[in-house]
């Protein structure tokens, strides 16, 4: 009838089927750790992994690090192609390592190599937490000593990015004896007169915190950054006394004399070209100043 051609119809919200739920990308929005809001995830990737609500400051690859610093086109990577073995025989170790090349498209939890930074030549390592946790093992420990000597060769500073778990456990004691080669080959820049920045990101713990992260001339870290040696929960059995919230964080550290500096991502690059300007004896000319 007519009368039935013009009745509005109820709409009711039907349940999506499982076609149209599989249609949907994967990936393609990204909960913020700190806020929990939502956001697309390309939002946050051109935002260098910075929350745009709260300021959280999320993991972010090598090489998306590298790109948000470095001019473009100047980066040459060194010693790509070192990848770790399995000298104690660990069980699974080899596959746990192959399953994380393919998922970060990374040798190994740190990439190293020199470019330019506003003009400023400069060597670099960043460790890379989505591989091993950024653990420490043989060949970690290796790029990053042969990255100091080049910058030492070559009269030119290094800055480190680090984040890392700590050393690797699969690895043993050959672990632990990479503290003390990035420390001696640190010693050996600095005796040369060489700079060396550090720039703590999360996390930054266990025996990288020990050694080559705690060395810098400069002590930078991402804000809310993780840092520190042994865990809270261990510490605070250890002592028995329960400890500050903000206990071993970028800013914690900064109120105790343990670093010089909490940088945003966003102005890492103009204080790093500020620090080079500073410790430069020719080089660009760059009139960026942000103080340090």
């Amino acid at each position: 009838m007519l009368k039935d051609f013009f009745t509005k119809k109820k709409k009711y919200a039907s349940i999506p089927s499982e076609k149209a739920k599989q249609d949907v990308p994967q990936g393609l929005m990204q909960k913020c750790q700190s806020c929990k809001k939502i956001f697309y995830r390309k939002e946050m990737d051109k935002n260098l992994q910075v929350c745009p609500n709260c300021g959280h400051h999320h993991q972010i690859g090598a090489f998306k690090r590298i790109e948000s610093l470095f001019d473009e086109g100047s980066f040459i990577e060194w010693d790509k192609q070192l990848i770790s073995s399995n000298p104690l025989d660990f069980p699974d170790y080899e596959d746990k390592l192959e399953k994380d090349r393919k998922k970060t498209n990374l040798n190994e939890a740190v990439v190293t190599g020199k470019g330019t930074i506003n003009g400023f030549e400069t060597a670099v390592a960043v460790m890379d937490s989505r591989f091993r946790m950024g653990s420490m093992g043989s060949v970690v420990g290796e790029k990053i000593a042969r990255a100091i000597e080049n910058a030492r060769e070559s009269s030119i500073p290094f800055v480190i990015f680090t984040a890392s778990g700590g050393a690797r456990m699969q690895e043993g004691v050959l672990s632990l004896m990479q503290m003390s080669k990035t420390s001696v080959a640190i010693q050996r820049l600095n005796t040369a007169g060489g700079l060396m920045v550090s720039v703590m990101t999360n996390p930054t713990t266990g025996g990288v915190s020990a050694s080559f992260a705690s060395l810098g001339d400069y002590n930078l870290a991402e804000p809310g950054a993780l840092i520190g040696f042994a865990g809270r929960r261990i510490i605070e059995q250890t002592i028995r006394e329960k400890l500050p919230d903000d206990f071993q964080t970028a800013e914690f550290q900064l109120k105790h004399g343990q670093l010089d500096k909490v940088v945003s991502r966003h102005d890492m690059k103009d204080v790093l070209t500020t620090i080079l300007d500073i410790h430069s004896t020719g080089g660009a000319n760059n009139e960026t100043s942000t103080g340090v």
